[in-house]
């Protein structure tokens, strides 16, 4: 996600005395935990959104840490540590290891087998490809199908069009965003402008002014264009599983407030914070949610995003070749 990494930026750099100088800390362990804990209380946005009480999280890590841990060990204790938050977009990088928190998809469903999409029903053999488009036309080349599996997949206006074009005497449109983790929020809202005939507000980001838990700048809008030269005016379905995440989650935010789309499947994974990254004394880097990002209707979509059309996929389905989010997703385009 990086469509307003430099408004995040210029906030930093604008309001220095409204945030508290972090004290140096030696590169030791605890030199190095003490710094760590100190960059998520100071800058990271959903402490008090979460119920986190990060002076308790101290005190029980602390005990751990000692300064003649072996690094791995280190390591993997201050992951643990970051894993309390339970955001996806939190990453400790060393140059051994990165951490990760997985459990936001996990848990879930998985609500999607590309052995379906790829299967005759769907996509087939020859299907066409448009940079990061896989697409085609299915139920009786009634309905178009598009499979974007990364929002770090650029492509162009020219993409599009030709892909709107080849579709355009089919009576909806199916995009299938589930199982794409994010990428670039530039290429979301060009996605999304594809199905907006006007300007819309479509979201809201606020910037951490202060080192206090909730101290937030005013709202901002977040807009989506309309495409000025591609239009699809017919109905669209997006299709979204737990792992449709981070600027996949901000793409389903969007369409939400498209005049002719519909969301069916499973609850999108969240991830909207916007990711912002810091070092600690030893050199490791820690990216962490820094501003947090709203729906049009100032509801935090951090926890996901619920569909319009909540369908998850059958196993009795699967074992004959049919995904049933799509098939939910044609009969709802159909009506």
């Amino acid at each position: 996600m990086k469509k307003y990494i430099v408004i995040l930026l210029f906030s930093v750099v604008l309001l220095p005395a409204c945030m508290d100088e972090p004290l140096m800390q030696p590169n030791t362990n605890m030199g190095n935990f003490e710094a760590l804990w100190k960059i998520i209380d100071k800058q990271y946005c959903y402490l008090d959104y979460k119920h986190i009480n990060w002076d308790s999280i101290h005190t029980v890590y602390q005990k751990e840490v000692s300064n003649t841990m072996e690094t791995f060990d280190f390591f993997d204790l201050m992951g643990d540590m970051l894993d309390e938050l339970k955001d996806g977009h939190v990453n400790l990088s060393s140059g051994f290891d990165r951490s990760r928190y997985w459990h936001w998809y996990m848990d879930y469903a998985p609500n999607f087998s590309s052995e379906l999409i790829y299967n005759d029903r769907y996509l087939g053999e020859n299907y066409r490809i448009a940079d990061g488009f896989r697409y085609a036309k299915i139920a009786n080349d009634s309905i178009g199908y598009i499979y974007y599996g990364s929002f770090s997949n650029e492509f162009s206006d020219t993409n599009m069009w030709y892909v709107m074009s080849y579709l355009k005497d089919c009576k909806g449109l199916i995009i299938d965003v589930r199982n794409n983790g994010g990428g670039s929020l530039d290429n979301s809202e060009q996605l999304a402008s594809c199905f907006f005939e006007e300007e819309t507000v479509t979201g809201y980001i606020r910037h951490k002014i202060g080192s206090g838990h909730s101290d937030f700048s005013v709202p901002v809008e977040i807009k989506t264009s309309a495409n000025k030269k591609i239009q699809w005016q017919k109905k669209v379905a997006v299709l979204c599983n737990r792992m449709s995440y981070s600027a996949t989650n901000d793409f389903v935010s969007r369409m939400k407030q498209a005049p002719n789309a519909i969301i069916v499947g499973d609850k999108t994974g969240g991830g909207s914070g916007l990711p912002f990254s810091s070092e600690l004394p030893n050199g490791w880097t820690i990216r962490f949610s820094a501003s947090p990002m709203f729906d049009a209707n100032m509801n935090q979509t951090e926890w996901g995003i619920d569909p319009d059309e909540k369908v998850d996929l059958k196993s009795t389905d699967e074992a004959k070749g049919i995904d049933t989010i799509i098939e939910q997703a044609i009969k709802k385009l159909k009506e």
